[in-house]
Parts: structure tokens; C-alpha cells; sequence
């Protein structure tokens, strides 16, 4: 197969928008999970400690939060379709693209000093409605309603 095949399959799986998600950043990331035949809503609220491929339909975020004293880290597929919504809630200070430093530290050390940014204007995605075709006017529904 050649590669502009593979490309554009693997543009077609793309969300047309997703949020601009940085390392160091505090994300609320909305997961839709199964059980049984129901689907719930579950939020995992921590710090992006790695984000990979940014640009591909593969960009994933590595996500780290720290439940009960214990280190919890999930990674998640940003055009996944079980990905409900990433929210970013506070933008950390950092220099570099691959925190795994924070994974040896607890306590205050483990915290970044965080940004001032506009919440709801990084948040806010570009809304595409999706576009349908009018339904065309047959000449009898035209002349119909002139006589009127």
C-alpha cells in the first residue's frame, strides 16, 4: 500500500477538532467506558506528563494523577472515539516535552507553578455543523406557492 493511502485513512479517523494540549498541563479528560450494554462517562482529572505525535491521528497524551498515595497514569488516543472531551483546567510551566521526572517526586515538589491563560477561549472548540443538502424544490411546489 502506498503511504498517501495510509495518510488519508488515517486522516479520516481524525476528530475535526481537538484541544491544544501541552506538557505540563492540568486536563480533565472525559472517557466514555462500557459496562455490560450501558456506556458511562468517567473523568480522569491530572497532570499531561507526555504528549506524542501531536499532528498524527495517533497523538496520544500520557495523563498522571496521584489517587489514595498511589501514582495512576493512563494514556489516552486524542481522536479516539471513547474520548468524550479533554478539558484543560490549569497550564504548568514547563520546558520540555517529557515530564517522567514527576514520577519520583511526591508532595510539593511534584507541583508545577502554573500559567495565567483564558480558560474558556482554549477550551471553546470551532463547532462544524455537519453539512446536509437542502432537499430541492420539485417546479409543481414552486408554482404552488406564487399562486398563493
Amino acid at each position: 500500500m502506498s503511504f498517501e493511502l495510509l495518510k488519508m485513512v488515517g486522516n479520516a479517523q481524525k476528530k475535526p477538532a481537538i484541544v491544544d494540549v501541552r506538557s505540563g498541563d492540568t486536563v480533565r479528560v472525559s472517557q466514555k467506558i462500557k459496562e455490560g450494554e450501558k456506556f458511562r462517562i468517567q473523568i480522569f482529572e491530572g497532570t499531561v506528563i507526555r504528549i506524542s505525535r501531536k499532528d498524527s491521528h495517533t497523538a496520544r497524551i500520557v495523563v498522571r494523577k496521584v489517587a489514595s498515595g498511589v501514582g495512576v497514569e493512563k494514556s489516552f488516543l486524542m481522536h479516539s472515539p471513547l474520548v468524550e472531551k479533554v478539558e484543560i483546567v490549569r497550564r504548568g510551566k514547563v520546558r520540555r516535552n517529557n515530564l517522567s521526572y514527576l514520577r519520583n517526586r511526591s508532595g510539593k515538589s511534584a507541583r508545577l507553578i502554573s500559567k495565567d491563560f483564558d480558560r474558556h477561549a482554549v477550551n471553546d472548540l470551532p463547532v462544524s455543523a455537519p453539512e446536509t443538502p437542502e432537499p430541492s424544490k420539485t417546479p409543481e411546489e414552486t408554482t404552488a406557492g406564487a399562486d398563493k
